[in-house]
């Protein structure tokens, strides 16, 4: 066993989750275990009982009670990246200065590593250091199955800036899905709360949110406010549209989760779609059959926030994923067709 330690939050490292800052330190210490130091006050900041979302600030004391051998050693941290692996992390990149680099994230590849999950944008990105001592840093978080803009910082000042930009709700994502049926009318605001349904994992594996009236929010334990906006561009007959969306909120699974409560999911999602149902024109089911890809088509399109050092605004665009191009293509859309801002009417 290591003995008690008292850590003090270094210069760049505070406006962070105290859970996040001590796996950062620690990989080993699994997040039951930091609860559970919590509920029972052995973790504590300051000398006060925290919690594990608790976020620290530059200079204070954190108290860690003696860690088992394997918790207190870090863990051997893969750094090698593989050089076909760098090359395609590397060509995700579509913008990058001395702070910040953002990546068009494919479809299909996760954001940080979890259960059986080796390959992962947080691992990658020790392909772009580029000139840095220390790779990037993740700021925000997209699903493995959406694809699009994905930002990352390259200094601790970079990430403090950006991650309070995001919690702040500083920033404007804007969204394309290819949805099933006809949205209407085609240009509104969604705002059923979440809520989150343990999964059937072991680990609660496979959760879901679910969506509950906004009367009820108040009354249903854990639920959250979610608010997105959504505007449909083109449609195909009653089959399917084009969907800008933008979500006001940043809840698990929103955009996903909110389309479906409208009657009309995302096409390629099975988890909120109907699984393998085809849609049939009634404004139901993950699939659209066909030539038309099973893949999620869901694309965090645009985004728009102030540079953390420069503070001039930054608005990045990312070109839809190869599935998506194609069943664009199918329907004869092209992504110019879209306006700059399909929300200013209701903004």
């Amino acid at each position: 066993m290591s003995g008690v330690q008292m850590i003090t939050v270094e210069s760049g490292d505070g406006d962070q989750r105290l859970d996040r800052w001590l796996r950062r330190l620690f990989p080993h210490v699994s997040q039951g275990r930091i609860e559970k130091m919590c509920r029972k006050g052995e973790l504590r900041v300051d000398g006060g009982r925290v919690k594990p979302a608790t976020r620290l600030q530059e200079g204070q004391q954190v108290r860690i009670p003696p860690l088992p051998d394997a918790d207190h050693k870090p863990a051997p941290v893969r750094t090698h990246v593989s050089d076909a692996d760098a090359r395609m992390i590397r060509d995700c990149v579509i913008y990058r200065d001395d702070d910040i680099i953002v990546l068009n994230k494919p479809s299909g590849l996760a954001v940080q590593g979890g259960s059986g999950t080796n390959k992962h944008v947080d691992g990658l990105s020790a392909a772009l250091c580029f000139d840095y001592d220390e790779k990037p840093r993740l700021v925000h978080r997209l699903d493995k199955d959406t694809s699009g803009v994905l930002v990352l910082a390259r200094t601790r000042a970079a990430a403090a800036g950006l991650t309070a930009a995001f919690r702040h709700r500083e920033t404007r994502k804007i969204y394309w899905a290819l949805v099933a049926g006809v949205p209407t009318p085609y240009l509104g605001e969604i705002k059923a709360g979440l809520v989150k349904a343990s999964g059937h994992g072991k680990g609660g594996e496979g959760e879901k949110m679910i969506a509950v009236h906004p009367r009820d929010i108040d009354s249903t334990p854990g639920a959250k406010r979610a608010h997105t906006l959504y505007a449909t561009l083109y449609r195909v007959a009653g089959r399917a549209a084009w969907v800008a969306l933008e979500p006001l909120t940043g809840r698990t699974h929103q955009l996903r989760a909110h389309m479906a409560e409208m009657g009309h999911p995302i096409i390629g999602d099975g988890k909120y779609g109907g699984s393998g149902q085809e849609n049939m024109g009634d404004g139901w089911g993950a699939q659209i059959g066909g030539i038309i890809s099973k893949k999620l088509h869901l694309h965090a399109r645009s985004l728009t926030f102030e540079h953390p050092v420069t503070k001039k605004t930054v608005m990045v665009t990312a070109e839809l994923p190869e599935h998506m191009k194609q069943s664009w293509d199918t329907f004869g859309w092209d992504e110019s067709l879209a306006e700059d801002d399909p929300f200013e009417a209701i903004r």
